[in-house]
């Protein structure tokens, strides 16, 4: 009963507004919900969701396995120490005498100091064409402080009979895992690298992981086993238990018509790479390159028989001792001389203007830079006496780095880099700005000079006859940077100009002995104060930032201590600020810019009062400025015969007071308006 009389009444509930809004709203939420659960469960069958979120194996693997792998990169990363490769990173590796671009499998040798490099028709490093796999993830880094790029990929295998690995025996055929078991990622690791201390030396070394319970190939593509480029000739050497390939051909000719005879010798690898389930293959392929000089074509027909000799003769010689030796001792020297090469540099701690150059943009360039010279010094072929003479160059102390400082200048530390020939022509802008300013001798000894350069430069420090001073613009020491493995005498130095808590700079200075000990001061602008014998001591040496008038370096390193004392007398200086005076003298207060809008709306504000005062008084349907008496009622004025009865003492009032109060005031009391001026008429003349 009671249910047939709520069915009875439900037509007249619907017939109120509010009631089929609420029916609708309710609708449409149904709705909604039932589309968004058939979504969920469309992705629940395995179109969408990645695998871990589905308990099943799928493509989520590889990328799992390469975040593992490359999680030692982060913190190298944040130091600057590691670079990604991406756009504006080329995957240069070289060693002044052999540039190799990773990424695009291509070859440069420099023939000679002041020659342009030679881009030889081969192909340097090995592909590898991975087999049976389903899935793939990879990263690859340059790693700066080691020298060498690194990529890493990780491959997730097929199922058995799926590919070409599939005839390939062992227990992979028996265990039957399916595609996307969590053990089927095998982890491939290569290292590109042009060695530090044998200049015609580059290597390619592989590592691979098989964790899985199948048979991991790898099919090799490159010199070694793939077609022989069409300039080169390829024969197989075999000397004793080693085999290599040696490579015969020539360079494309130059614009002069002037080519050069290039000789390659390869390691020899086999075709396909296996690795057993559960081990791991460790695999380096050494290559020797070696180049003529510049030969007419007239002369090669004579003489190019015999040249080509020579050079066959030396990669095979230099072959054969690398083929002697452990090819993790040849890694380890490498990284070895390459961290003592880059032992200096340049460390960004704060920047606060746009024109600056980020930490990452100097550390790649020092990288390119020291890419891309030769280190005669690291040679293990260097005789006694032309080490002395070398090691003599690098610490003299030439009148490097003269001019000012070349923090800001873009072109020398480029945001972004697009290709290899772009690194090339930074490296040759580099050397001829460095001997233009009074570094040759460093730019004679190679990399480590040129480095020592590069950082002399970047923060304007200058060798002297008796000294080394710190010139850098006093304007912009709000960015905080660290100057690190400055050579003097037998010691290195490291200078940063830090901001302490209330913003301003201050010099921080240590030594690091290096050989016999020498005694060291310095002293900030002006040597007002007696100097400061700097020591190793981990604390280092704070100097407070003085500026002089006129300007003069803001530090002063010798190890003359007399020199220090007698410079103070030689100066001749107006005056010595601290950093902060001297910039509030400089600056000129608030910008134009500020003034001059603060001037405008001044006047413009003016301009409209004017113009308020000039509509009211003087502008159409303005009231007059003075007017004669009258009732403030308005029905009666005085005529001209009232003004003559008056006897002329009618005076007109100031619009400025009103009527009312002007004409109370006249007759002493205060009325209503409507008999104002009748009062003040009988009060003038009373017989009226």
């Amino acid at each position: 009963m009671w249910l047939q009389q709520r069915l009875k009444g439900l037509p007249g509930l619907l017939s109120s507004s509010w009631a089929r809004r609420l029916l609708c709203l309710l609708g449409l939420l149904v709705l909604l919900l039932w589309f968004a659960s058939s979504g969920a469960r469309r992705a629940a069958g395995g179109l969408h969701l990645p695998s871990w979120a589905r308990s099943e194996p799928g493509a989520a693997e590889p990328s799992a396995c390469l975040e593992a792998a490359t999680r030692a990169w982060r913190g190298l990363r944040d130091r600057g120490e590691a670079v990604p490769l991406g756009p504006g990173v080329p995957a240069l590796v070289a060693n002044g005498f052999l540039a190799l671009d990773a990424s695009n499998n291509r070859l440069w040798v420099t023939p000679g100091e002041r020659e342009p490099a030679v881009t030889p028709d081969f192909v340097p490093f090995v592909q590898l064409r991975p087999l049976n796999v389903v899935a793939e993830a990879g990263e690859a880094v340059l790693l700066l402080r080691e020298g060498l790029l690194r990529r890493v990929r990780c491959l997730q295998l097929g199922t058995p009979g799926s590919g070409p690995a599939a005839g390939v025996p062992g227990p992979a055929s028996a265990s039957g895992l399916s595609a996307g078991s969590g053990r089927d990622c095998v982890l491939l690791q290569e290292d590109f690298l042009a060695h530090r201390g044998r200049p015609h030396v580059y290597l390619q070394r592989i590592q691979l992981n098989n964790p899985t319970e199948r048979v991991a190939a790898l099919q090799t593509v490159g010199p070694t086993a793939g077609p022989v480029p069409k300039s080169f000739t390829s024969t197989l050497e075999k000397v004793g238990d080693h085999q290599f390939l040696l490579y015969s051909g020539r360079s494309t000719p130059l614009p002069s018509g002037l080519v050069h005879l290039v000789v390659v010798t390869s390691k020899k690898l086999v075709n396909r790479l296996q690795v057993a389930p559960k081990t791991q293959l460790d695999e380096t392929v050494l290559w020797v390159v070696h180049i003529s000089g510049p030969i007419h074509p007239q002369v090669l027909k004579s003489k190019g028989a015999k040249e080509l000799k020579a050079l066959q003769d030396l990669a095979r010689k230099e072959m054969l001792e690398l083929l002697e030796m452990p090819a993790s001792e040849l890694l380890q020297n490498h990284q070895y001389l390459w961290a003592q090469l880059f032992s200096p540099g340049v460390e960004m701690k704060r920047i606060t203007d746009a024109h600056t150059p980020s930490g990452l943009t100097v550390n790649l360039t020092l990288y390119y830079m020291l890419s891309c010279s030769p280190a005669p010094l690291l040679s293990p072929s260097l005789s006694h006496r032309e080490r002395e003479q070398m090691e003599a160059t690098l610490n003299y102390e030439d009148h490097c780095f003269s001019g000012h400082a070349t923090m800001h200048a873009e072109n020398l530390w480029p945001g972004q880099l697009s290709s290899v020939q772009q690194i090339l022509q930074l490296a040759d802008l580099w050397k001829l700005t460095l001997q233009k300013r009074g570094c040759k001798g460093l730019v004679k000894v190679g990399a480590p000079g040129i480095l020592q350069g590069m950082v002399l430069s970047f923060g304007g420090l200058q060798f002297t006859e008796n000294h080394l001073q710190f010139q850098a613009d006093p304007e912009v020491l709000h960015n905080s940077y660290a100057l690190h493995g400055i050579r003097y005498k037998n010691d290195h130095i490291n200078l940063a100009v830090l901001v302490d808590a209330e913003g301003k700079p201050y010099l921080h200075v240590s030594l690091e002995s290096r050989g016999q000990p020498v005694k060291i001061y310095a002293c900030e602008a002006g040597c007002l104060h007696d100097p400061v014998e700097l020591t190793s001591e981990p604390g280092g040496h704070t100097f407070s930032v003085m500026v002089t008038q006129p300007i003069t370096p803001l530090l002063y390193i010798s190890t003359d201590l007399t020199h220090l004392q007698d410079l103070r007398h030689t100066l001749h200086l107006k005056a010595i600020l601290a950093h902060d005076e001297h910039m509030a003298q400089q600056d000129p207060g608030l910008p134009f810019l500020f003034w001059f809008s603060v001037a405008s709306l001044i006047t413009l504000f003016h301009l409209f009062l004017f113009k308020l005062i000039y509509n009211e008084y003087c502008g159409p349907g303005a009231k007059p400025l003075f007017r004669s008496k009258a009732r403030l009622s308005g029905k009666a004025v005085l005529g001209p015969q009232e003004q003559a009865a008056d006897g002329g003492r009618s005076e007109f009032l100031m619009m400025g007071e009103p009527v009312e109060t002007w004409v109370g005031k006249q007759c002493g009391e205060v009325l209503p308006s409507s008999q104002l001026l009748t009062s003040y008429i009988e009060k003038e003349d009373p017989s009226v």
